[in-house]
């Protein structure tokens, strides 16, 4: 279902500062806005001190628990010092708070920039970085964040969006192309399993990987959910496929000093690379009645874009039937 047209309308600097107040910082008057769209994420000056990073959370999106459960997930990886960009507890230990009706999170602020993936020294080290992760991923399961599957991340999205966004001239097209997407991933899937599930990041793009004195820090791990661990991997990948092989050569040989990868997750990236496509669409569509997402993506739900749209499900469905890339 739609939300509701302002979810975030009270999130005023007064507001920001009194929730960051509540937990015993005191404010110094700067806020500033960080690009962030599924929550709201602020920079806070306090005085004698540091800015925080304050992140307010988009009502109904996560229960407490799913949120606690990802705290204590980047919680138990920055314990051993692994350089991902953990929430600030209290005294009691407690990562969450409320203030208002809203749920929030600080975190101490982290500079860097975005890694050159095109760099295979540093795939190296982010692979290094990754299997350490995963090492620690897979000694216990989420038990209340949701699972990557192809029910949630495919069929409900392609229902959301034939149900009431495509427009009617390209219907028959777009369900005829992903009806057979769905249909090529679920073979895919079966083919591959039993798939290995882990506690992963689950969104590891360039954006939400810090670079910063030849090394790198994970932060946002707000799309922490069990996948495989190839979830994490595909999206360093890119260009031709000789060029996406040798950046895979470099991350495993990284991630399998610490962790043991499983090739056949290989044949899984393509199939998780169209899931990414659907849900993408998906998610644009089900918070199209936020006011940030049709003024930063005003090119959505427009003639052009599904016809555009269309066109890259065929192409992703014939990468589909490629050979998978191959480790040396």
């Amino acid at each position: 279902m739609p939300e509701s047209p302002h979810p975030f309308q009270t999130l005023t600097p007064s507001f920001i500062m009194d929730a960051v107040e509540s937990q015993g910082f005191r404010c110094d008057c700067r806020t500033f806005a960080l690009n962030s769209y599924e929550n709201r994420v602020y920079q806070v000056g306090i005085d004698e001190g540091q800015p925080l990073i304050a992140k307010f959370y988009r009502p109904g999106r996560w229960s407490d628990a799913q949120i606690i459960e990802e705290h204590h997930f980047c919680l138990e990886l920055a314990e051993h010092e692994l350089p991902v960009v953990a929430p600030i507890t209290n005294a009691s230990g407690d990562s969450l708070f409320h203030h208002d009706g809203f749920r929030f999170a600080l975190y101490p602020r982290q500079g860097g920039h975005a890694p050159e993936f095109d760099n295979l020294d540093n795939l190296l080290i982010l692979g290094r970085m990754l299997g350490r992760i995963h090492s620690i991923g897979a000694v216990r399961p989420f038990l209340h964040r949701p699972t990557l599957d192809c029910r949630s991340f495919g069929y409900a999205s392609v229902a959301l969006i034939a149900g009431r966004f495509i427009p009617d001239e390209y219907r028959p097209s777009y369900e005829a192309v992903t009806g057979q997407l769905l249909e090529a991933i679920d073979g895919i899937m079966a083919d591959v399993g039993p798939l290995r599930y882990i506690r992963a990041h689950g969104d590891c793009h360039s954006g939400n990987i810090l670079w910063r004195d030849g090394a790198p820090h994970f932060v946002d791990f707000d799309d922490a959910r069990m996948a495989p661990a190839v979830q994490d991997l595909w999206m360093m990948l890119s260009g031709e496929r000789p060029r996406q092989n040798a950046q895979l050569a470099e991350l495993i040989e990284g991630y399998s000093e610490f962790c043991d990868f499983q090739p056949r997750e290989l044949r899984l990236i393509e199939a998780l690379r169209a899931l990414r496509m659907l849900h993408y669409s998906a998610w644009l569509a089900s918070r199209w009645t936020d006011p940030i997402f049709p003024s930063t993506f005003p090119w959505f739900n427009t003639v052009r874009y599904w016809g555009e749209q269309i066109i890259q499900l065929r192409e992703q469905l014939a990468a589909l039937a490629e050979p998978p890339l191959e480790l040396p």
